[in-house]
């Protein structure tokens, strides 16, 4: 009776799974919508380049989307299970919520060998194809090399910065140069405005500054030099940049594992880079371990007493799935300066997360509800009560 039950919570727990996956990385495409009409309408992006950036993107949504999607199937699985009275069938055949665990269990140890493939995989390779795919189409357009409040980096050994770019009249503001193709010399040049200039031969562009200065650091001379100027032109040659230099520099979130095992025992002297390595080490485990805690946790909030109503359990669901994100991000920020362990950083999380779900699940299995805190229950009670105040308002004004 045990195995058929297995199975069939097994089965149900897969249809959700992927339902989710599907429209949680679709939701997290979305915020790529402004960036690739970008490409498509002011950059001329065919539609091969465009697919394989969403290609190379996926990877790094897919690291926090199966976990999402682990914890939200479970949850709704025993939610409807626990409404529909088929929960306490079970107890009273005599099967405990111990025995409900195993398919729990390897729905999620399959979720964590899912997203460990992602992470220790997917993610450098897809951070590393979009710089490299980045590269590429910065050296067929200037265009795309200059976005707006960003360090461009596209084109080897330049970097521009621009605090507006009108892609109609091509005239940048605010701009920032920093020119290192002379080997030895560092040039700086600063304008308040400029303007982007295609010459004949499509492979060369100027991009010539009004009124501004330029600093001069000859690091074999030592000497640093100013000049100001009413109108400078600097020339970039698309069709010669990155000559003989077949590999792109790596960050540490594009190198993979082996490299960044490498890269740590090399020795490193900073710790702050020490730090760093570490964290990105942990992540690429640490994450897709967050399917087996979301998911212990997950299981109790469902599978909840008849004093719980199923939109408390929800609402639980939701707010320790925000936790754990946020304990995520907090520790990534302390374990960075490297006055904090970077594995308790990326780890904490998890097991703060599991310990909870193993409380929560004690709890349900002795038949103690699982109430929700009551600072969660104002914070909701406030915000809902604002929000049909404005909606009122709304409708009378």
């Amino acid at each position: 009776m045990l195995n058929i039950i297995n199975r069939y919570i097994f089965k149900e727990l897969l249809g959700p799974f992927t339902i989710s996956l599907f429209f949680l990385t679709f939701v997290f495409l979305m915020t790529r919508i402004p960036e690739i009409t970008n490409m498509v309408v002011n950059y001329n992006a065919d539609i091969s380049t465009v697919g394989l950036m969403i290609v190379y993107t996926l990877p790094r949504f897919l690291e926090f989307t199966i976990p999402m999607s682990v914890m939200i199937s479970i949850l709704l699985i025993f939610m409807r299970m626990s409404g529909e009275n088929e929960i306490v069938a079970l107890k009273g055949a005599g099967v405990s919520l111990y025995k409900l665990l195993p398919p729990v269990l390897t729905f999620c140890f399959m979720g964590v060998v899912l997203c460990m493939w992602v992470t220790v995989f997917g993610v450098s390779w897809g951070k590393l194809s979009i710089k490299k795919k980045s590269v590429e189409i910065a050296r067929s357009s200037i265009d795309a090399a200059l976005q707006e409040r960003q360090f461009n980096l596209a084109l080897e050994d330049i970097m521009i910065y621009v605090s507006h770019v009108d892609m109609k009249t091509r005239v940048l503001k605010d701009i920032f140069i920093e020119d290192r193709r002379t080997k030895g010399v560092v040039s700086i040049s600063l304008a308040p405005r400029g303007k982007l200039i295609r010459l004949e031969d499509e492979q060369l562009y100027t991009i010539r500054l009004f009124n501004g200065a330029i600093n001069q650091v000859d690091t074999d001379q030592n000497s640093v030099s100013n000049i100001r100027f009413g109108e400078y032109d600097i020339n970039i040659e698309l069709n010669t940049m990155g000559e003989g230099k077949n590999k792109i520099s790596k960050e540490l979130d594009e190198r993979s594992l082996l490299e960044l095992v490498r890269y740590i025992r090399a020795g490193i002297q900073d710790k702050n880079q020490l730090s760093a390595a570490l964290m990105e080490l942990h992540e690429k485990f640490a994450i897709p371990f967050a399917c087996l805690s979301l998911g212990i946790l997950a299981f109790p909030l469902g599978v909840q007493s008849a004093s719980l109503r199923r939109s408390s359990g929800f609402s639980l669901g939701i707010f320790f799935f925000l936790l754990y994100y946020c304990l995520l991000a907090a520790g990534w920020a302390a374990g960075e300066t490297g006055n904090y362990p970077p594995i308790l950083g990326m780890w904490l999380p998890n097991i703060i997360m599991g310990s909870i779900g193993v409380f929560f699940l004690i709890r349900n299995a002795k038949e103690k509800p699982v109430a929700m805190p009551t600072f969660i229950k104002e914070a909701i009670r406030f915000v809902t009560k604002q929000i049909k105040k404005r909606t009122n308002n709304g409708l009378f004004s």
